[in-house]
């Protein structure tokens, strides 16, 4: 069983800018319930990921690469609120984090997620880094497509 252990928090400042460089990201979901159903185009490649519930930083996930074309054509007529995103990925202290600058309705709205291998793993913190939000489902990205934040 593929399996995603992610913790996100809230970012603060500019710092994080240099550290890498952003890529576009728009994401649709076409499904919503116990499981979530992605769509995503990013790289000039198409995704379709299947999520399970969250419990805490943890939940299953499976991860498809699919046409380009499919997945705009996905995200043109089946999934309502889209998410417009530029997503920056670095390494920090030997940790991966992807930081997202949302765009459009979330617009000012930026997270930092890291990915990680156990719950428990440690890790040290960005100074940039805020309010962890990992259990608070407003922002999940399927829900920000729906219910947009503001900036934090």
């Amino acid at each position: 069983m593929g399996v995603e252990i992610e913790r996100k928090f809230l970012v603060q400042g500019d710092a994080w800018r240099t550290l890498g460089t952003p890529e576009r990201f728009w994401q649709g979901y076409l499904c919503r319930g116990t499981a979530v159903v992605r769509v995503r185009l990013a790289f000039g490649r198409g995704f379709l990921a299947v999520k399970g519930e969250n419990v805490g930083p943890v939940r299953a996930e499976y991860e498809y690469e699919i046409p380009p074309a499919e997945a705009e054509e996905m995200l043109e007529t089946l999934c309502h609120g889209v998410i417009d995103k530029w997503r920056t990925s670095f390494v920090w202290h030997g940790s991966r984090w992807e930081v997202d600058e949302f765009l459009g309705s979330n617009q000012g709205l930026v997270v930092a997620e890291i990915e990680l291998s156990d719950p428990e793993q440690s890790f040290v913190r960005p100074p940039w880094l805020g309010l962890e939000v990992t259990d608070d489902p407003r922002y999940y990205n399927s829900n920000l497509a729906l219910n947009p934040l503001p900036p934090s």
